[in-house]
């Protein structure tokens, strides 16, 4: 692989300074996993530079309170922005990191300068709302990387897709009334935050460009990657992204302790085979993953593992097609239920 054209990747020890609460589940160590799967790799990757997001960039999806409370949070520290978010005196700069890193990859790759890549950043983002820290989320590094991607290169539409195990409500809401960008999320339902439910199918404008697919407790490798079959790829393929940009949260692994799904190794690799495919078919390759959740090492060893293997084009283990599964599963009721509701604003999801 040129080496211009190598796997882009941005992990910095300045990520483990912002330190929370002892026993806390967003915690330092969540890296250290991360860190040993990368280590592990034997391609070349292209390790990117850190800097700070500036307020301008934070700005254009946040508001200047919620920017300065940040800020205010971290001098008061240790303190609490909500009974799940903390900060600690280095959080607010950390955060600006970790918004800057998602913005620098997701243009890295935008650009053609990096095949494709991942943003190892902490704290996570995608509950953080336009005015408000909420879920171990500070600034929401996504929506900050998508817009930075839309007004800086003129990139118009962006798929984003949320494969974290909670619904990325702060996400939805930034790009809800927005037709330019296609929010996708797969998340166990019901469940924190409360959002996420299937009828969630964006406002005015954005009406049908938000695809919430909720999924029971107990869900593995084959409904996450059966909707990404069924339901995903059809999606994208009638929006035709010009980028793609994936909040991995690994939290839906069968190890992590915060939720209750089953997903294997094997799960995130076929999830992250197919959405390649669909960014090499879409988007010319333009495909960049920013980690979000994920609290049990198991899981994001298992998770950064599958996410690097099928960037470089490793193939999945075989899962059953659509004619295999059962009039009566999981994957055929959540399948029929949202391309039921969804097949006007994409009508290829009728053919499901």
């Amino acid at each position: 692989m040129d080496a211009k054209r190598a796997i882009a990747v941005v992990e910095d020890s300045r990520f483990l300074d912002h330190v929370g609460p002892a026993g806390h589940p967003e915690r330092p160590e969540r890296l250290t996993a991360v860190g040993s799967a990368l280590d592990a790799r034997t391609e070349p990757l292209s390790r990117l530079a850190l800097r700070s997001a500036s307020a301008d960039e934070i700005l254009r999806v946040h508001t200047r309170a919620h920017f300065d409370e940040v800020r205010a949070a971290a001098a008061r520290a240790p303190s609490r922005l909500d009974a799940d978010t903390y900060a600690s005196s280095d959080s607010f700069e950390v955060a600006l990191l970790a918004a800057g890193a998602s913005v620098d990859l997701a243009k890295r790759v935008a650009g053609r300068d990096a095949a494709s890549g991942l943003a190892a950043v902490r704290p996570p983002g995608h509950h953080a709302e336009s005015d408000r820290a909420m879920g171990f989320c500070l600034f929401n590094n996504v929506a900050i990387a998508a817009r930075a991607l839309q007004q800086d290169l003129g990139i118009d539409r962006i798929l984003v897709l949320d494969w974290d195990v909670h619904h990325g409500n702060g996400t939805q809401h930034f790009f809800e009334a927005d037709d330019s960008v296609l929010y996708v999320s797969t998340h166990q339902f019901p469940f924190y935050p409360g959002t996420g439910s299937v009828g969630e199918t964006g406002v005015g404008a954005g009406e049908g460009f938000t695809l919430n697919i909720p999924l029971p407790a107990g869900c593995g490798d084959v409904e996450y990657v059966g909707v990404l079959q069924r339901l995903v790829a059809p999606a994208a393929i009638a929006f035709r992204p010009e980028m793609i940009l994936v909040s991995a949260g690994f939290d839906s692994h069968r190890d992590d302790p915060l939720a209750a799904m089953n997903v294997t190794a094997d799960g995130f690799r076929g999830m992250t085979s197919i959405i390649r495919s669909l960014a090499d078919d879409l988007s010319g390759g333009r495909l960049a993953f920013i980690l979000e959740g994920g609290y049990s090492a198991s899981g994001l060893i298992d998770g950064v593992t599958s996410v690097m293997d099928g960037i470089v084009g490793s193939d999945p283990t075989p899962y059953p097609s659509e004619t295999d599964v059962s009039p009566n599963s999981v994957l055929q009721r959540v399948t029929d239920q949202v391309s039921g509701l969804h097949g006007r604003a994409f009508p290829r999801l009728k053919a499901v």
